[in-house]
């Protein structure tokens, strides 16, 4: 059976689903342009099909998810994706010809990108839908069968995206499995022929330990404190409208979200005051604003309030701009959060912050910023506001990060064509575009010979033909 139902947690069962796949996989090694169209246009189908049943499971999942964020930060991307990889797979598929040194000529040599078997896709909760639809659009370009573990956060959203797809897709082909944390470490440690996670760094330490029994390669999407670096001579203005747009997106609750703003002292006081016009706006009411939702649930809820706590008994300051005033303790709805002179101890500042509070770290001078960035575990994203050419080329040159916009927050992320990865603790590998259908390939390299090959003069008995060819081949 290719669906499991969302309260399944034995784990004894995934063995048989992978095997199903690999069977599958083993049958149709190479699986024509044709069919991975088709395939591409199922998961089209299933999407805009179905749109208005995969909201509603979102919102039932969060109690409260804005229908818009759904549409513009899940549907929207994967679509576009989609439709991307079905314009190029023609040419993504092509074997690359490459070059052949003199000395092997008439030789050729090509690229062959090869799909390489069955994937494992385990997907968070904050975007469940984009989550799995992106890696799967790369996968299933690629030419491979596929396994997805949802969260068991999202149930609503799981139960139904499995249902979705053993309706649209061969039960041999995408594979979709509901669980806790039990039956995820028992599906991190199948041996995958490629195995991508999305989610904490803790967690990616625990699933790549388990993929090194199989030597399973994984890629890994992380997160990490992503800064919004504001510089001197910003339009202040438009920053502040980014950084409130990118941070109070799903309620921050995005692993590209701003999770700390660095800004000259001098200027600090203008930036609150546009940041706190910019959430005005943006949200003027929150307690039954459908544009405004909610933390995913009350343990996440009551992990920010204790970070806030805990920075405001360590002497922080905490700004919230609730505009109407509104009682907001039976919800679990968080204002925007700015937490000013926070120890650099307490967990606002050590740990992703995953919701909708921002720290505000000012310094004196741009190089200090950068370095301040830069004694930090590297981030997922940068966020740099600034117009002056020459400091935007040092800050990309002199800082890594997973990825990086200037003048504007997040949208990194849903360019089809852009990688999407982290980089050391912000995770390793990309997909999205290209490098996902990379990523899900083996490029299996092949030399063909000619049968004009001179090569039998370098093979034994060795003698004074193999002694005059080393030396032109040495001499260059």
């Amino acid at each position: 059976m290719n669906v499991m139902p969302m309260q399944q947690e034995n784990a004894l069962s995934l063995p048989d689903a992978h095997a199903a796949l690999c069977r599958a996989a083993a049958a149709e090694r190479f699986p024509v342009l044709a069919r991975r169209l088709g395939w591409l246009n199922a998961l089209e189908q299933l999407i805009q099909q179905n749109h208005a049943a995969l909201i509603a499971a979102i919102n039932s999942d969060f109690g409260q998810r804005s229908s818009v964020e759904t549409r513009l930060g899940e549907l929207f991307p994967s679509l576009e994706e989609l439709r991307s990889a079905r314009r190029q797979l023609r040419r993504w598929m092509k074997p690359q010809r490459r070059g052949v040194s003199i000395w092997f000529r008439p030789a050729r040599n090509r690229v062959l990108p090869q799909p390489l078997g069955v994937v494992g896709i385990v997907v968070p909760w904050n975007y469940p839908l984009f989550l799995a639809l992106g890696p799967l659009i790369g996968a299933l370009a690629a030419g491979n069968r596929v396994m997805i573990k949802m969260s068991e956060f999202t149930p609503a959203t799981g139960q139904l995206l499995a249902e979705l797809v053993a309706r649209y897709f061969e039960p041999d082909l995408v594979c979709v499995i509901n669980g806790g944390p039990e039956l995820a470490q028992a599906f991190t440690r199948l041996p995958f022929d490629h195995l991508l996670f999305t989610g904490s760094t803790a967690v990616g330490h625990h699933v790549m330990r388990a993929a090194a029994d199989h030597l399973t390669p994984v890629t890994l999407e992380l997160g990490g404190k992503s800064p919004a670096l504001v510089a001197r001579d910003a339009d202040f203005a438009r920053a502040a409208e980014s950084i409130v747009a990118g941070k109070l997106f799903n309620a921050g609750q995005t692993c590209v979200a701003p999770d700390y703003v660095l800004v000259n002292a001098k200027d600090r006081d203008r930036l609150l005051a546009m940041l706190d016009a910019a959430a005005t706006r943006a949200y003027p009411t929150l307690a039954n604003n459908p544009d405004y939702s909610n933390i995913i649930n009350q343990r996440h809820y009551q992990r920010l309030q204790d970070w806030l706590a805990e920075a405001r008994a360590a002497g922080a300051e905490i700004r919230q701009i609730n505009p109407a005033a509104e009682d907001l303790s039976g919800t679990r709805k968080l204002p925007l959060t700015l937490v000013l002179n926070c120890p650099a101890d307490c967990a606002l500042l050590r740990e992703e912050i995953f919701g909708p509070i921002l720290p505000v770290v000012c310094y004196d001078h741009f190089d200090q910023a950068l370095a301040y960035i830069n004694a930090r575990p590297r981030p997922l994203a940068l966020y740099l506001f600034d117009n002056d050419p020459l400091r935007i080329e040092k800050t990309l040159h002199q800082t890594i990060s997973g990825g990086v916009c200037i003048n504007e927050s997040v949208l990194h992320v849903i360019q089809h064509d852009l990688p999407f990865g982290g980089v050391g603790a912000s995770g390793m590998g990309h997909y999205h575009g290209y490098e996902g259908f990379l990523t899900f390939s083996k490029l299996k390299p092949v030399f063909e010979q000619s049968r004009w090959s001179g090569s039998w003069m370098t093979r034994p008995p060795y003698g004074r033909t193999v002694q005059w060819l080393l030396r032109l081949m040495m001499r260059g």
